[in-house]
């Protein structure tokens, strides 16, 4: 017999449709979610819930006997809190949730490891405890979703009609970079059925992940959601993935989708033109030996990303230093750095990983920072995931899934509020924008001195002036403001006068000489699509109609721009909540219905309406000036462009930016 669970629009209330969760009289049908069988003995169990996280470890409980009264206890989270993966729940209360479920585990071991089918009242009921707080019927479609319980693809596209080989070669797609944006992009084209070819101007998928190699890189999301939702996780090492392990996980889903072949890397797209009569677009590329040729296709996505063009500062003499410069970005490895004065120039994402990881490498470290950053105390950024919560992840059913959605809740963006400024809330000084934010100035104020008792000096350098999270918040453990403490460090805030032969002037007039200089500088942000020339319908050039603000309906569509899809384009990175990777599949999904309502209405062409485009880009502009982001004590930002407005970040919450991507609305474009 087969176990159905049914997932509903909790919306309209209305069943979308049914699909198999666990087969349990053969195996044409496995759960990927549902766990490895048992072979360990009651004392490796036991060993093993030691590292587990009771909440997650809780709902498994109810998939293995189908009772939810396992979420009516006083064994219960206390608190959904970034980072924390016990809930808040006490040290006794934890321990007498391992040992309930000790026999339990075993006894679904010896009984055939069988999850038990659960209703959806049951789910939501599931994922209510483990947030410690009533979903709406809108979240809680959206949390479902990205469950995937069932154990398969939700968004796997497939044609509605079936379609001759010459309808799928006349609709082909090039898809501009492989990072993970393009590498999804690729993988759904592929299981729709439809010709692509993926450019990418590296060697390797992974776009910022294959780029950034510098030491302490690492992914500030959770390794656990910062990964495709159809895909299991039991294969991180760390809570917060090093680059090295996100270069593989990127190769390992190229190549286990098999889409290699489809892809041509170390080849860069110059320009791309839409030709009016044959409705496609003529793309201009440079091969590595520096030959260049025009391919063509009926539909382009984008997916070049907003973080992979390092930004090269405009320091007087730069070119005139003795030694080697870089940016952080093309981190050269032929460098030894071992016994060097060491500069560092920025110290936002990049140059807070990496000056912890070469403090004690380098002889001394001059870190020259422009901005004070606010930090957010996580003491598993550099932590391993233990064996015993690996294994509960491959064997325990669907643990795997509620420790992602652990992992996602307190952090989705569903609740926008505090990225508002309180127009009512008055601080003359501009260093908090409204009572909630003053109260987490304080949190982390505290946080950042309590960690300098000892080094007074540093206090003032390193609080911030402007509010908290109204630039890119920074995870820490405790290893920059130890970093900073070191006898050979300097943290140095004047600014720099120029760069000489032996090292840095700063404008106190003081030379720190130096034998190699990092630039951890960040990315061109705001220039979105940059380099590559797009000229539209009309041949206008995509990149003189945005100047300094650019705009896209729902952050993917432009007018006169037919066939043309951005992922990642304007307004649409996140600072409030959720990851890259959830908001590409989102928009993923989008484009692929575009596709199949240009495709499957017999269209060639589609593009968005001026009227749609406009309106969206009002409300976009009304709704960021009023963000954090947008605050006026921000100075420097790289949310920010050069006349100090925002078209860079979403304003929406994560919720309903994911509802507008279920599919295209068709009034919104112009079909031809």
């Amino acid at each position: 017999m087969s176990s159905l669970f049914e997932q509903v629009d909790f919306t309209s209330g209305q069943v979308r449709s049914r699909f198999v969760v666990a087969r349990l009289d053969d195996n044409s049908h496995v759960n990927r979610h549902a766990g490895a069988p048992i072979a360990a003995d009651d004392g490796a169990i036991a060993a093993a819930l030691v590292d587990v996280s009771i909440p997650a470890l809780l709902c498994s409980l109810v998939h293995m006997t189908g009772d939810p009264s396992w979420l009516r206890t006083d064994i219960r989270p206390q608190v959904a809190i970034l980072n924390d993966y016990q809930g808040g729940m006490p040290v006794e209360m934890q321990a007498r949730a391992r040992a309930l479920a000790l026999p339990v585990i075993a006894d679904y071991r010896d009984s055939g490891a069988r999850p038990q089918p659960l209703s959806n009242d049951i789910v939501r009921e599931m994922m209510e405890f483990v947030a410690c707080a009533p979903l709406s019927d809108a979240d809680a479609e959206m949390f479902l979703d990205d469950l995937q319980l069932d154990g398969t693809d939700h968004h796997a596209w497939q044609p509605d009609l079936p379609r001759s080989p010459e309808a799928i070669a006349a609709n082909d797609v090039i898809v501009i970079g492989c990072g993970e944006s393009g590498l999804l992009a690729a993988l759904r084209l592929a299981q729709a059925g439809l010709a692509f070819t993926v450019l990418e101007k590296s060697a390797g998928p992974g776009g910022t992940w294959w780029d950034n190699r510098y030491p302490g890189a690492r992914v500030d999301i959770g390794s656990h959601f910062y990964c495709y939702s159809f895909e299991p996780s039991d294969h991180w090492s760390e809570y917060f993935a090093q680059h090295h392990e996100l270069r593989e996980y990127f190769a390992t889903t190229l190549d286990t989708y098999g889409l290699r072949q489809r892809c041509r890397f170390e080849t860069e797209v110059i320009s791309a033109e839409f030709e009016p009569v044959s409705h496609r677009w003529n793309v201009t590329i440079r091969s590595s030996d520096g030959s260049v040729e025009t391919v063509s296709a009926r539909f382009v996505i984008s997916a070049v990303g907003a973080l992979n063009q390092p930004n090269i500062p405009d320091i007087p003499g730069l070119t005139d230093f003795a030694g080697p410069v870089f940016h952080s970005a093309r981190w050269d490895q032929s460098v030894d750095i071992e016994a060097v004065r060491f500069g560092l120039i920025g110290a936002g994402a990049s140059g807070f990983q990496i000056a912890p990881t070469i403090a004690d490498q380098v002889e001394h470290l001059t870190v020259f920072q422009r901005t004070a950053q606010w930090m957010l105390p996580n003491m598993n950024y550099h932590r391993a995931v233990p064996d015993g919560d690996r294994w509960a992840m491959r064997h325990l059913p669907f643990y795997g899934r509620w420790f992602r959605f652990l992992t996602f809740y307190p952090g989705s963006g569903i609740n926008i509020g505090w990225t508002r400024v309180d127009p009512d809330y008055h601080d003359p000084t501009g260093q908090a924008t409204s009572e909630v934010n003053a109260l987490r100035r304080q949190q982390f104020s505290g946080w950042i001195t309590s960690q300098l008792a000892d080094r007074p000096d540093l206090v003032e350098k390193c609080i911030p002036d402007y509010p908290p999270s109204a630039k890119r918040m920074l995870q820490d453990n405790g290893s920059w403001l130890t970093c900073l403490k070191k006898s050979n460090v300097e943290l140095v805030r004047a600014g720099i006068e120029r760069v000489v032969p032996q090292g840095v002037v700063t404008v106190d007039g003081e030379l720190h000489e130096l034998d190699v200089i990092c630039l951890a500088t960040g990315f061109r942000h705001n220039d979105f699509l940059w380099p590559i020339e797009f000229i539209g319908r009309d041949g206008e050039s995509l990149r003189e109609r945005w100047g300094n603000e650019p705009s896209a309906f729902l952050g993917i569509t432009v007018p006169d721009f037919p066939n043309l899809f951005c992922l990642y384009g304007p307004g649409t990175n996140l600072a409030h909540g959720a990851s890259l990777i959830f908001q590409s599949e989102s928009q993923v999904n989008y484009i692929m219905s575009a596709l199949h309502a240009t495709i499957d209405g017999g269209h060639t062409c589609i593009e968005v309406t001026d009227s749609a485009h406009d309106e969206y880009a009002e409300r976009y502009q009304t709704e960021i000036a009023q963000t954090i982001w947008a605050h006026w004590r921000v100075r420097h930002s790289h949310f920010k462009n050069a006349d100090g407005k925002v078209f860079t970040l979403s304003p929406w919450s994560i919720s309903d930016y994911w509802r507008w991507m279920r599919s295209v609305d068709p009034g919104d474009y112009v079909f031809s």
